[in-house]
This record gives structure tokens, C-alpha cells and sequence, in this order.
């Protein structure tokens, strides 16, 4: 273009674009008005030049010239659109004097998760996110400190780095405010671009953190029911409704942390499960973490101690040592065993806490949580039985619950006779608290096991399920988890109005190098209410408790987790809709709550 070429775009008023606010405006203006002429006269219309020839030939040549630049023009932004469109089909660009904004394609949402009563745990919302296209990008140092001064948590050095690296495309900061993208918006950088995105948020935070899982930017489930289901909430448009319900799951949060602040313990874990369905309604990990920003939680705070963790839950496996003996018929309530003395087994002596020194019967076993009485019990059975009786209460294999993360029982190498009596009060096998509250929903409701679940069952749906005892065991167990509350070692788990029954434990902790460590404990108590007509099982476990003077020292099942239990069953009995169960109450004289004894039985 030449000198006289041009001052045809001389003009006494600003240039047609304007930048306001970094939004390119055009405004509508005739190619004559204000121009001078290629001699150099100043003219306003066309009317300078009346009736020449000449001048309406140079008109047209001027016009064809015009109509060659703007079809040049729409040819490179065609091209461009083009290799966008290559570069990744989800996006479209939309250009404007040099100031590119990516827009994708409308974007499919991940489907909602839902808690039973329709509350919500994750949804997905759309947001915008910050990009460049460096090659457009004139100054990128200055262009750099512009978008760290918007956005604090970004460094300018680094901005600066990834904006001269001469890539076609990068992202520069995902999932901005509404009030970022218009500040950004406003500097008006020619580069910079957006793309339309969705972010997946969870409004609970870390309340249901572990069941629920997390999300990554780009929406791919990592975790929990995200990542077990990623496929389908990517498909699905409907609510996605879990089994769990958020204001339960709300109190067993807060009681199991107050157990754990009381006893200074390093974790803890409260499963509550609908008996007959097995339909997870709460199940909380302690430490837990904050779903919206998983990346910044500790590996113990994401660590799923529910699901994932193993542990050798204590004496509340007595309950199956006393189901398995019923059940085979080799006991009966008040068949009597020898806990008069230690019961010895190679180099190794197994002790009550609180020895009777006498025959027990399998009612007193249970009450006085006799290790001696529940190994001669499983002695009955012997190793085969015993593991067959397990592996049919699903102990022996990872529970097939929709979490991503389950873990798989630790089981005795060899199951011999010194595995048998240990694993009868609860050490030698090791299960995740979610394989104990399935196995113990199918002895109380009515003796049928089915595997338990985090999504919502609707009524009548719930799966077949294997029969494991009779129904006449099912209500021996539920009798025996009765006496253990009103006169065993729970009686700090009853209430006035859900009764309940239940059974305490308390391991130690396996050593990394072999052998138990006394100074770790785990104190647990499996619970079911209302234990006439159960509906529900729970469990307590609190990690490490430490002893108070107001224990007496003792951290163990009875005094930990025990009253942690009776809290969650008062406050969640209302919102589960439970009838409360008085002392005027009909249910009262039914055989399991009446406080008269069962008539003996014969031997």
C-alpha cells in the first residue's frame, strides 16, 4: 500500500473498531464520509464530482477493491474456524478484531446424585474457563500480569511461561467465577479465550464425602459412587438417588466425631443399614475430606475406613460363633461350655477379660463376652464348618458395594485349629466394617443375607438374597444381642424408647512385625433397633481410643463406642419414622423385650 493508498483511511474521528471493554464494537459509517481524495482534496459526498464518467469508474474499482479485501478477510477467518474445528470438535471460535473466545458446544450435564429423600449431594453447573491462543498474543509478560492481578491464586511468571511457549492452544486457569470472567473479559487482550465447561459440586462438602466420591475438571469420576458409575451419570439425565440419607448421615457424623474428640482417637467409622435391604442409609469415615476440593485432602482423610480398611473387629464376632453353633445344632440357649480355666492351644493361652471361672451357658457367654466359652463354641464346629459358615455370611471376599474403593478380607493362611479358636472372639480374620453390619442384618432379619448397597432400592425391590440361618436362630441371636444390652457389657447403648441389641468389641491392633499391641485399640459396637421388629443395624468404631478418668481407664467397646450408639439411635429414630417403644407400649410383652426369662430349654 502506498502513502496516498493510505490516507483514504484518514479520518477526523476515532477508527471504525472501537475496544470497549474488550468487547469489539463496529460502528456503521459510510466508506465516503470524511476521507480525502487521492489528490489529496478533502470531499463529503460524491457529489463533488458531478456527472463525470471517470469518477464513477474509479468508484467502481474502488468498490471491487473494498469487496476483495472483506472476501479476503472472511477467507482467514473461515480457514481459522476450520483448524479449530480440527483441533478439537467441541469447540467453536468466535473472532472479533483479534480477540478470540472459544464457545463449546452445548455441553451434556453429568446427571445429579440424590440422597433417598431427593436432597442433594452432587450436581454439575456450568462455568467458564480461561485459555489463550499464544500466536495472538502480542505481550505476553504484560498480558500475564494482567490475568494474575484477576486471578490471585495464579502466578505471573508461570502464565508468562505457558504464553510463549508457541502453542496453538492452553489452558490457563479452569473453572473461574462469573465475576473473574467478566474482569477478565474487561482488559480486552486479543488471545485470551474462554471455553464453556461444568463443574461438579457438592453442596454436603465432606458430609458425604466418602459414599458420594469426587469428581476430576474435566467431570471424570475418581472416587466413590463418581467413579463406579462414571459412565452412566454422564449418560443419564435423571437425579441419580442414592440408598443414603443426609440427615442421618449428618448424625452419625457428629456423633462419631464427638466419641472420637472425647477419646482422642486418630479415626472412626458409623454404618447404619436398613435390615431387610441391606440399602446403606449412613456411612461415614473419619477423618473425611471436603469433595469440592479433594486434591487438597490428606491420603488419611481420603483413606475410606467403611469400605476399604480391614480390622479384627473383636468380640462382636461372637455373635457368629453363637449363630454358627445354633444353627448346626450343636447348641442350644443354655447348652453350658467350660470357661472354668484358660484354654490353652500350643503357645498360646486364651483368657477372659473378666473371667466367671465356671461353665457358661451361650446366654452368659455372650453377656460376660467370654473369649473362652465363645472358642469352646466354635471347637463344636471345627475349622471346615466354621470358614463355610463365613464364606456364607460373605466374610471371605470383598463386598460388592458400588464405592470404587472396597477392600478384601485378610484371611488365616492355614485355617487350622488355632485360627478356628481365635477367629471365634474376633481375631484371625480381619473384614471391612461394611462385610460386618451385611453379616449381622441377615442374622437379625429373619436369617437371610443380601449384599448391601449405596443405591436406592424402591419398595419391594430388594434383591433375593441366600438364607444363611433359620428363623428361629435369627430370634435366639436377636435374644442374646438383647441380654448383652440389659445385662452385659452394652448396657450403655439402650434406650427408652428404640430398644435395642447389640454386642461390644474390643481388639487390639495387629503389629506390623507379628503380635498385638495392647496400647491399640479398636472399640466397636454393632447395634440393632428396635430389636423386637429390627429395621436397622449400626455400627460404631472408634480408631486408637484413649482411656479417661472418668472410664476408669478403660477405652473399650462398652464405654466408647456404646454411648455413641444410643445418641445416633435417639436422634435418628424420629427421622427414620420410628414409633417410639414406651413402657405402656404392646411390643413390650413380646418375648424378646419382656423382662422375664425364657422358659428352659432341654439339652
Amino acid at each position: 500500500m502506498t502513502d496516498r493508498d493510505e490516507n483514504l483511511f484518514e479520518a477526523a474521528e476515532p477508527p471504525p473498531w472501537v475496544n470497549q471493554g474488550g468487547r469489539q464494537r463496529m460502528r456503521s459509517f459510510g466508506f465516503l464520509h470524511g476521507v480525502r481524495a487521492l489528490d489529496g482534496r478533502a470531499f463529503g459526498s460524491i457529489s463533488l464530482f458531478p456527472n463525470r464518467p471517470d469518477v464513477i469508474e474509479a468508484g467502481r474499482g474502488r468498490l471491487f477493491i473494498a469487496g476483495s479485501v472483506f472476501a479476503i478477510a472472511f477467507t482467514v477467518v473461515s480457514v481459522k474456524l476450520v483448524d479449530a474445528s480440527l483441533y478439537d470438535p467441541k469447540r467453536t471460535v468466535q473472532i472479533s478484531a483479534g480477540f478470540a473466545e472459544e464457545t463449546p458446544l452445548a455441553p451434556i450435564l453429568r446427571a445429579d446424585l440424590v440422597d433417598r429423600r431427593g436432597d442433594m449431594i452432587a450436581t454439575s453447573l456450568p462455568v467458564a474457563s480461561l485459555c489463550a491462543r499464544p500466536k495472538l498474543i502480542r505481550d505476553p509478560a504484560a498480558a500475564a500480569h494482567a490475568v494474575a492481578f484477576v486471578l490471585p491464586n495464579t502466578n505471573a511468571a508461570t502464565l508468562q511461561a505457558q504464553l510463549e511457549r508457541g502453542k496453538d492452544f492452553v489452558w490457563l486457569h479452569r473453572h473461574i467465577t462469573p465475576t473473574q470472567h467478566d474482569q477478565l473479559m474487561d482488559l480486552g487482550i486479543p488471545g485470551l479465550c474462554f471455553e464453556k465447561e461444568q463443574r461438579r459440586v457438592y453442596p454436603q462438602g465432606g458430609l458425604a464425602s466418602h459414599v458420594a466420591g469426587f469428581a476430576d475438571l474435566d467431570g471424570k469420576g475418581l472416587s466413590g459412587v463418581e467413579r463406579k458409575f462414571d459412565e452412566l451419570l454422564n449418560e443419564r439425565g435423571q437425579p441419580f438417588a442414592l440408598s443414603v440419607d443426609l440427615t442421618v448421615q449428618r448424625i452419625v457424623r457428629e456423633e462419631v466425631q464427638k466419641a472420637m474428640d472425647r477419646f482422642q482417637a486418630i479415626g472412626g467409622v458409623g454404618v447404619l443399614m436398613q435390615a431387610d435391604t441391606a440399602e446403606v442409609i449412613a456411612m461415614v469415615s473419619l477423618p473425611d475430606f471436603d469433595a469440592n476440593d479433594a486434591g487438597a485432602a490428606a491420603d488419611d482423610a481420603r483413606f475410606n475406613r467403611a469400605t476399604l480398611g480391614v480390622y479384627e473387629m473383636g468380640s462382636t464376632f461372637k455373635i457368629f460363633t453363637a449363630a454358627m453353633a445354633l444353627e448346626a445344632g450343636h447348641a442350644k440357649l443354655l447348652t453350658r461350655f467350660d470357661a472354668s480355666k484358660p484354654l490353652k492351644i500350643g503357645r498360646f493361652t486364651i483368657r477372659d477379660f473378666q473371667a466367671k471361672n465356671r461353665w457358661l451357658t451361650v446366654e452368659e457367654i455372650m453377656i460376660h463376652s467370654s473369649n473362652i466359652g465363645a472358642a469352646r463354641m466354635a471347637e463344636m464346629s471345627g475349622p471346615g464348618g466354621q470358614r463355610a459358615f463365613m464364606g456364607k455370611l460373605g466374610m471371605l471376599q470383598p463386598v460388592a458395594l458400588e464405592v470404587s474403593d472396597v477392600g478384601s478380607p485378610l484371611k488365616p493362611r492355614r485355617w487350622g485349629d488355632t485360627a478356628m479358636l481365635t477367629i471365634a472372639f474376633g481375631h484371625g480374620l480381619a473384614v471391612t466394617p461394611i462385610h460386618m453390619t451385611a453379616a449381622v442384618s441377615a442374622l437379625v432379619n429373619g436369617g437371610i443375607y443380601r449384599q448391601p448397597t449405596v443405591v436406592k432400592r424402591l419398595p419391594g425391590e430388594a434383591a433375593q438374597g441366600k438364607r444363611i440361618v433359620s428363623e428361629k436362630v435369627s430370634d435366639d441371636v436377636r435374644w442374646l444381642m438383647r441380654q448383652v444390652v440389659v445385662n452385659g457389657t452394652g448396657r450403655k447403648a439402650d434406650t427408652a424408647f428404640y430398644p435395642v441389641g447389640g454386642k461390644t468389641g474390643t481388639a487390639e491392633k495387629a503389629r506390623g512385625r507379628g503380635g498385638y499391641d495392647k496400647n491399640q485399640k479398636l472399640a466397636s459396637f454393632i447395634a440393632s433397633f428396635p430389636i423386637h421388629d429390627p429395621k436397622y443395624v449400626l455400627l460404631v468404631m472408634v480408631d486408637e481410643p484413649k482411656g479417661r478418668k472418668d472410664t476408669y481407664g478403660y477405652a473399650t467397646g462398652g464405654w466408647v463406642a456404646a454411648p455413641a450408639v444410643k445418641a445416633i439411635i435417639e436422634r435418628s429414630g424420629p427421622a427414620l419414622g420410628l414409633e417410639p417403644i414406651g413402657p405402656e407400649h404392646p411390643a413390650r410383652q413380646t418375648a424378646i423385650l419382656s423382662i422375664k426369662k425364657r422358659p428352659k430349654e432341654k439339652r
